[in-house]
């Protein structure tokens, strides 16, 4: 349970938005007494009013968090740290009484993380603190050495001559700019995807990028780089992410017009075929039961912490959102509310495409969707991605949640990675952003850890979600 002292900050935040939501009409109405089919929407209104002043006075999501950590911690797609994952998330889902809740599985390849060192063999003897990149090649136990080439960027690498990068160790030494919204991970992202294979194209011998990410500690971010077609995931050199202020000494000792060489070993293991799996719970719909309402998380993490803010707390974040919506309606939402916990996310949106798959035939049914996947920041802003001719309608559904201090946003949501192919399928989406400024701090780091979660944050989010979620099981509204 919360603290004493959390509890009333959070009951003072409530009172403090109060002038914002008295805005929505008078006092809330008794859930119990709701009949969806027939009520106005101020009425719908003031139900997630209330059902948003509530969850921020509820820790449930903190609790599923700090569960998830302690109890599972790292758990690496197609793993058997991510099947425990799975396990644990159907006992709490059926303790809570979501329906239908089920395990649907698919194969994928799994790579494992092996030994990982590095050093900078002359002029200046020293280690360097790195990690593999999700998907790299090993170096073999002996690892390689060889001089390295730095350049600014993945389109300088591209446009270097083959002469100048063969028998070489690439260095990418370019910074990731700090965003509220993200928005930089996006460009920082394409050297860790592709630099291996351009290197390889070129004849390098590995490849260093600086580590995607906006933290100036000394740890490295990994994250995956680009699954090749047709299984051929074993091409590309090894490559490597370090941390930034090892990849400040590289390029200070590089600015010194040194020949710098640099040793790494890595021996990550690609295996053939493993399993991961989607989990799912619902809560049926009461008069449009085909009608799904889609809120997603995804179950799986990197390896290197605990996988608390990517994305433990989105788990909490929906599966709590979702508890308070079957909780306040024992006969049911209109539409069916459906809990996706996505598996194998990190390795390249694996659980998101089986689930498009399986589902084809009823994406149309599928009203709206979205996922909470950008860690336990407060949200600062709503977005849709609907029909030009549904915006209005859609922004409806964060009336609540701009009462809590968000603005309005744009039209251009992805509603989060795992919303990918629902989206390319037609399935309108939302986004309800979170402040992402220290979340690159943290992302695919050993330092996503339950301790960098505030409670008051989390409840935050789960009032915004309960909202959304409500409205948008019962609001009878068409976002397509």
């Amino acid at each position: 349970m919360l603290s004493r002292r959390k509890s009333a900050r959070l009951l003072l935040a409530a009172a403090l938005l109060a002038p914002a939501w008295a805005q929505l009409g008078s006092a809330p109405v008794d859930t119990a007494a709701v009949d969806t089919a027939t009520v106005s929407k101020s009425a719908l209104h003031k139900q997630a009013e209330l059902l948003a002043r509530e969850a921020l006075q509820d820790d449930l999501a903190y609790r599923l968090v700090s569960s998830l950590t302690t109890q599972v911690g790292p758990r690496l797609a197609g793993t058997p740290a991510e099947a425990s994952a799975r396990d644990w998330a159907v006992s709490q889902l059926r303790a809570l009484g979501f329906s239908n809740v089920r395990v649907e599985p698919f194969e994928l390849p799994v790579w494992v993380r092996g030994l990982e060192r590095a050093e900078i063999v002359a002029p200046y003897p020293q280690p360097l603190v790195m990690t593999a990149l999700g998907g790299s090649t090993a170096t073999g136990p002996e690892g390689v050495e060889g001089r390295v080439v730095a350049f600014a960027s993945l389109a300088a690498l591209e446009a270097a001559p083959s002469a100048a990068v063969r028998n070489r160790i690439v260095f990418i030494d370019e910074v990731m700019t700090r965003t509220q919204d993200g928005s930089g991970y996006g460009v920082a992202t394409t050297k860790r995807r592709q630099a291996a294979y351009t290197a390889e194209g070129k004849g390098a011998l590995a490849v260093l990028i600086r580590s995607v990410g906006t933290s100036k500690h000394r740890f490295a971010h990994t994250g995956q780089m680009r699954r090749l077609s047709g299984g051929n995931d074993r091409s590309g050199v090894p490559a490597a992410a370090l941390s930034a202020p090892d990849a400040d000494q590289l390029q200070r000792i590089l600015a010194e017009g040194n020949a710098v060489r640099v040793r790494i070993v890595l021996t990550p293991e690609q295996r053939p075929a493993g399993m991961s799996a989607n989990v799912i719970a619902e809560i049926p719909g009461s008069t449009a039961p085909e009608e799904i309402v889609l809120v997603g998380a995804h179950l799986d993490s990197w390896d290197l912490g605990t996988g608390a803010v990517d994305d433990g707390a989105g788990v909490g974040i929906v599966v709590a959102a979702a508890k308070r919506v079957l909780d306040a309606m024992p006969g049911g939402p209109q539409r069916t509310v459906r809990v996706v916990l996505f598996g194998a996310e990190e390795v390249g949106l694996v659980g998101a495409q089986a689930y498009a798959q399986k589902y084809a035939s009823t994406l149309p049914q599928h009203i709206v969707a979205s996922e909470s996947d950008f860690g336990a920041g407060r949200i600062w802003r709503f977005d849709t991605g609907v029909g030009e001719k549904r915006v209005e309608a859609a922004q409806e559904l964060g009336v609540v949640i701009r009462a809590l201090g968000a603005g309005r946003g744009d039209n251009t949501a992805t509603g989060g990675p795992d919303m990918t192919y629902l989206r390319e399928a037609g399935v309108p989406v939302v986004g309800l952003k979170q402040n992402g400024w220290d979340y690159f701090d943290l992302h695919h780091t050993p330092d996503d850890t339950l301790d960098k979660i505030d409670p008051e944050d989390l409840a935050h989010n789960v009032a915004a979600w309960v909202s959304f979620i409500y409205l948008a099981a019962n609001s009878g509204q068409y976002y397509r």
